[in-house]
């Protein structure tokens, strides 16, 4: 029998990864490896399931026109770029950053390789020895930027988006002599929920505040909204700014193209003068090695699938979504989104245990992303689910039959009345 190692804690004497380590060992569906992928059906061993995990929201992962496009760029520039940003940056990069520029309406943009390497670099950047106020909701990457940030000799605040007054108190309690950034997500990365951002973006500018937000969910699937969009996300996709009507003056938005690109890069948009400040404040963009060249090439050639096809990807997305949404609300099920984003939480009902329904739900042949503590708190342990453009309607179909039989067993919660 192997011994723990000395220098490494027990699981179990660890509170914030207990609840992790059991699923873990109990469930397939938490480390799993995947080893063959068929649209949206994935094989775990012998396994064959419907992914319901996946965020590639706009299928971009399957596009041929976007593979292609990557092979050809790789055959170019060969598979990665070999020297970290400042040293130089491939075409690819500023070509990015201009047509990125002009689909956000942003004033400048500045590509790096993840949100989590914005947060942990350009956070700290903007805040300094003044005073960050991250959502309670907000995703916990932004926390851990918050947190380096402390660490650098800022202070650290929480408040809660439902309570703008409780936002408010805390920017009057500041001092003014120093930066302060409030950050919240835009598309809610759980509830899938979008904020009252002109709302938060006013009382920000009233106290001289920075609006800091983490559109990661959002960017590709909402965007500028008028009397021809074709469904509630709005039209290109160009992310929650624009989605709420809003300018960038004293915004910065953050956003990733992870999800509904599915490629491997990150962006911040920021004013120019700010811009060229964070090249040399930012650490990724100094030192880390740059996304990977098909990442990139794909980055570009779904600009062109966004600017022909998007719209209409994204209406396939959001009846998909209203589809799951209806059923729902037919069968009395409680989900906090109401915004009809492709992000579905279903909290179970207190005392059910998670690792019971992740049981019946592999047993059906359907993959989610389990919400277990400390991922999110005690009182919202529960599944989420989110839907893409390449799903079909079969595979609704059987999600819809699986939701019904879990509402038989009394496992989703109840919507109240």
């Amino acid at each position: 029998m192997t011994k723990a190692s000395p220098h490494l804690p027990d699981a179990h004497k660890v509170p914030s990864v207990d609840q992790l380590d059991r699923l873990r060992a109990v469930t397939p569906m938490y480390d799993a490896v995947i080893d063959e992928v068929d649209g949206r059906r994935i094989r775990v061993g012998g396994t064959w399931l419907t992914d319901f995990a996946s965020c590639n929201y706009l299928g971009f992962d399957l596009d041929e026109e976007i593979i292609t496009a990557g092979e050809r760029a790789v055959r170019r520039w060969g598979t990665h770029p070999g020297w970290s940003r400042l040293l130089g940056s491939p075409r690819l990069y500023p070509d990015i950053e201009e047509r990125l520029t002009d689909l956000l309406g942003a004033p400048d943009t500045l590509v790096l390789p993840t949100i989590t390497h914005i947060h942990l670099s350009v956070l700290p950047a903007l805040v300094g020895s003044g005073a960050v106020f991250v959502e309670a909701g907000a995703h916990k990457t932004i926390y851990d930027g918050g947190s380096y940030a402390r660490g650098l000799g800022a202070r650290l605040h929480r408040w809660h988006a439902d309570d703008p007054d409780e936002l408010v108190r805390l920017l009057r309690s500041a001092d003014t002599a120093h930066p302060r950034v409030v950050c919240l997500d835009g598309v809610n990365s759980m509830t899938g929920n979008i904020p009252d951002l002109p709302t938060l973006a006013k009382i920000c500018r009233e106290w001289g505040a920075l609006l800091y937000v983490d559109d990661a969910h959002g960017f590709g699937v909402i965007g500028e909204r008028g009397d021809g969009a074709p469904t509630p996300y709005g039209t290109r996709g160009n992310a929650v700014v624009r989605h709420c009507a809003e300018t960038y003056d004293d915004v910065v938005l953050v956003g990733g193209f992870s999800k509904a690109y599915s490629a491997l890069l990150a962006f911040v948009a920021v004013p120019t003068a700010l811009k060229e400040r964070l090249k040399l404040a930012a650490p990724p963009y100094l030192y880390s090695g740059p996304s990977p060249v098909h990442s990139l090439a794909a980055v570009l050639a779904g600009f062109d699938v966004n600017e022909t096809r998007g719209d209409q990807l994204r209406h396939t997305l959001h009846r998909l979504t209203a589809r799951v949404l209806a059923h729902l609300r037919s069968l009395g099920v409680h989900t906090p989104n109401r915004d009809q984003t492709p992000v579905i939480e279903l909290p179970l009902t207190p005392g059910h245990d998670l690792a019971d329904v992740a049981r019946l739900l592999w047993q059906r042949g359907v993959y989610v992303t389990l919400a277990a503590y400390p991922l999110v708190p005690r009182g919202q342990v529960g599944f989420r689910v989110q839907l893409t453009s390449a799903h079909t309607d079969e595979q609704v179909d059987h999600l819809n039959t699986l939701l019904t039989e879990l509402d038989g067993r009394g496992a989703l919660r109840r919507a109240l009345a």
